[in-house]
């Protein structure tokens, strides 16, 4: 099942259901007004939606072409964002970039800061950080959308409580986070608002490339056009969701509507491509002496998206524009 959110002038928007094929939608305010509501009540809303995207499969309710210009996030707020860094490759080539050691715990404690939460944006949604100064940079991650989730829960538990799969772009202000990260406090001002694609699915919908708490998905990125990143998502994520949600988990409980990213998608083999624009500055520093890939500037389109083993789109296209 897929769903996504409409633009209807309210603060969290209409919930449909999303033909299988992406191109039209159903109204499923019927069952619930919105993705928030929807998953505060899951066990109750979840069967009848499903229902409702059967019906409209087959052709037994009304369908309405889907606009990608009204999408706003699946959750244009949400409690709680949180973002992982379970690709060690990324996280070793950005701190070698930043002159960061490594932690001696990179391979047994994951990695994780809460990002801001109440304000998220949608998959068309300008990049507002042209300036060149901030050094923007995008970071195509996999994320979950969990139920409530209680402190201390078993990790044979934990993956019943992922709702929905989508994908984001984590924008990184890379030239403000030395000196933020410098404080000992975590990223803040370094970390503006993120982008999330246009629809959220099931984990059915990926079939048997949702395992073990892993996606094995081809995420595609493109940087104006051009694709600059055809990554495996499964392999070499280190850290699964089911370990990050127990990571989390430890001393507190989760809520319905917190959102999980996995970190940057990041593969070893440099012919796969990239994610993020930091990472194929770092090489470059190492192979030349000095980066020549510019970061982020006004103008430049950002496109995400997933394909399964099937080569179905499954979430949409994130498709972004920097702006000054």
């Amino acid at each position: 099942m897929r769903v996504a959110t409409l633009a209807d002038g309210s603060r969290d928007g209409q919930l449909v259901v999303v033909r299988h094929d992406g191109a039209a939608w159903a109204d499923a305010r019927p069952v619930a007004a919105s993705l928030q509501a929807a998953l505060d009540r899951w066990t109750e809303v979840e069967p009848r939606l499903r229902a409702l995207a059967a019906d409209l499969e087959a052709g037994r309710v009304a369908a309405t072409p889907l606009d990608p210009a009204r999408l706003r996030a699946p959750l244009p707020r949400a409690y709680e964002w949180i973002d992982g860094s379970a690709y060690l490759n990324h996280a070793r080539l950005v701190r070698r970039a930043r002159g960061a050691e490594l932690p001696a715990t990179l391979t047994t404690d994951p990695l994780v800061y809460q990002g801001g939460s109440g304000v998220l944006l949608g998959p068309r949604d300008p990049i507002p950080f042209g300036a060149a100064e901030y050094g923007a940079d995008f970071e195509g991650e996999v994320c979950v959308i969990t139920g409530d989730v209680p402190m201390g829960v078993a990790p044979a538990e934990v993956l019943g409580q992922v709702r929905l799969i989508c994908l984001a772009n984590d924008v990184s202000l890379r030239r403000l986070i030395p000196d933020e990260l410098a404080k000992g406090f975590g990223f803040m001002v370094s970390k503006p608002a993120t982008a999330y694609s246009p629809f959220a699915v099931t984990p059915d919908e990926l079939g048997g490339a949702w395992r073990e708490g892993r996606a094995h998905l081809r995420l595609t990125v493109k940087l104006n056009g051009q694709e600059v990143g055809d990554l495996e998502t499964g392999p070499e994520m280190h850290f699964s969701f089911a370990d990050l949600l127990v990571h989390l988990t430890r001393t507190r409980g989760l809520t319905a509507g917190t959102i999980l990213g996995s970190g940057t998608v990041s593969n070893q083999d440099a012919a796969r491509g990239i994610s993020c624009l930091a990472e194929r500055r770092t090489r470059e520093q190492l192979e030349h002496g000095a980066p020549r890939t510019p970061f982020l500037a006004v103008g430049d389109r950002v496109e995400i998206a997933a394909t399964g083993p099937d080569g179905r789109d499954l979430f949409g296209t994130i498709d972004q524009r920097v702006t000054a």
